[in-house]
Order: C-alpha cells, then structure tokens, then sequence
C-alpha cells in the first residue's frame, strides 16, 4: 500500500526533553468530520482515523448514533458482574442498556476526541438484514431531516458512515442510506464528501462492493481509489505500538457487549470508499485528507 512521506515539523521542549507532538499537517483547514452509526459501539470502526484527525490534525469529530443499544441485550453476559444487573434477560437489558451503552460510547469517544454527540434514541427492536425492515422500525423521516439540519449547520467537511453491505446488520445499512439521503438533499457545492467505511482483518482492504441492491444511491466510485489507514503502522520507542492500542481501548470501553472484545487487535486496515454521489473534483481533498491521517506523526522522545 502506498504511503505518503511524513513531513516532519519538529518543536523542541525544553521540560523533559520532549518533543512537542509532530503535527505533520499537511492540511490548510482543521477537518470537520460527523459519523454517522446505528449502535452505541459501532464506531470503533473509525477510530484509529478519528483520533489521528483530532489529536494530530487539530480537526473536529462529531458522531451520531440511530438506535438506543438496547438490543445488545443478547451479548451483555459479562456486563452482567460489571453492571450487577441482569442485561443478558431481555426485560432487564432493555430497561437498562440504553443509559449504561450511552455512557460506554462517551467514555471510547473521550479517547478519540468525539466532541458532540448525536443520540438519536430509535428502538433497537431486532436484529434483520434486511434494510427496509430496519427503516420500518424507525421514524426514517425525520431522522433523514434531522441528518441534514446537522450538516448544513455544522458544515462538516466529511461525512463518514458504515458500508452498506449485503450481509451485514441491516441497521448498519439503514443508517448509511439516511445518511446518504441527507446529503442528497443539499445543494451540490454545499455537500459534504460522504465515504462508506469498513474493516478488514489481515488484508490490504480490498473489497467487491459496488452498491447495495436497490439503492442506487449507495453505489461506490470505480473511478476512484479506497482511501485506507493501516492500524498496524508502527511509532514510538523501538517502534512497538501501533494504532490498534486506540482501538483497543475503544473497544475495553464497551463492557456490556461481549462480542466487541473480539475484534481486540484483529483488524488491519480501515477502508473508506468514495460514493458515487460525491463530485468527482472533491476526490483530491478526501485523498489530501487522508494522506494527512496517514503522514502524522505521534511526538517522539529524543
């Protein structure tokens, strides 16, 4: 995977001999990004790229989550002795998770550097693949609405949601599409650049994905590259960490679902695709963007 070569601007601190953190900006604005998820744990899918945007590339990141997490009853055996209550009983798990996943989010968003966040607070009834099913069970109309009175507010410069693929949950997909029509709905030249994003294990991040079925509006460009960060980029003493510590620590922030442990230290790349909706000329700024993600530098120690 191609890289672009760090620029290294280096301030020197007198205390302790350390060095300030090297910003490696190669942007001339501060990104503004929103993320846009269905549960209260999905957005650790971005996190190596969200906290690189606010703690290096001095941006803003704002999330916006659809549903209330409650159906994450099913996965909440171990919260079980950290929350002493019975999540895993769905009447239990329901009454309580949306208040305890709420706080769980804001607690990985404080490590990436989250700065506003959206609660959308829609039923997080069952689990379906299928999308229109996932809409149903939401008031998809004014949540389209409300998606787009945040953008035009906050005039983000990147809108980043999950990729709407076939096999995945179809509240994953539905808030993609929310999304995507939000953005739909603006003027052309008022748009944010919206990106499809997905992890991938042990793979450079290569993906078939051209569209959901249906939804023309979920199509992805053939004409332009993924955009990718690598979690497994090497920094600090004798290079021995790398970015999937901060997801990691995303991911230990979400206590009361027991499956998210799982994807401790087992993803790769974050792959971010660029829909067909976006103006072929916004393409530079998004690869700019993401060739500064990739270029800054952690401080380091002399």
């Amino acid at each position: 995977m191609k890289k672009t070569t760090p620029l290294f601007f280096l301030f020197l601190l007198l205390l302790l001999c350390i060095q300030q953190p090297l910003k490696a900006q190669e942007l001339d604005y501060k990104p503004k990004v929103l993320l846009v998820t269905a549960h209260p744990d999905d957005d650790a899918i971005y996190a190596a790229t969200v906290f690189k945007t606010t703690h290096l590339l001095d941006g803003v990141a704002d999330l916006a989550i659809m549903t209330n997490g409650e159906g994450g009853y099913r996965y909440s055996t171990l919260g079980n002795y950290i929350y002493g209550k019975r999540l895993d009983k769905e009447e239990v798990g329901r009454a309580n998770l949306p208040g305890i996943r709420k706080k769980e989010v804001m607690a990985g968003g404080d490590i990436v550097g989250i700065r506003n966040y959206y609660f959308f607070e829609q039923q997080d009834k069952q689990y379906t693949e299928d999308i229109q099913k996932a809409l149903d069970m939401w008031d998809a109309e004014w949540l389209e609405k409300r998606l787009q009175e945040i953008i035009e507010e906050e005039q983000y410069d990147f809108v980043l949601t999950m990729l709407p693929q076939p096999g995945t949950h179809g509240h994953h997909k539905a808030s993609a599409l929310l999304a995507l029509q939000a953005v739909e709905n603006m003027q052309p030249e008022e748009r944010p650049i919206i990106l499809g994003t997905t992890i991938f294990r042990e793979t450079d991040g290569e993906t078939d994905f051209e569209m959901l079925e249906g939804y023309p509006l979920t199509s992805i460009s053939q004409e332009h590259v993924p955009l990718t960060f690598d979690r497994t980029q090497k920094f600090g003493f004798e290079d021995r960490l790398n970015y999937n510590i901060i997801a990691n620590w995303v991911i230990a922030e979400h206590k009361s679902q027991g499956t998210m442990q799982l994807f401790m230290n087992g993803v790769k790349v974050e792959v971010y695709l660029y829909y067909d909706i976006n103006r072929d000329e916004d393409y530079a700024k998004a690869k700019a963007y993401f060739d500064a993600v990739n270029a800054a530098e952690m401080y380091k120690r002399d």
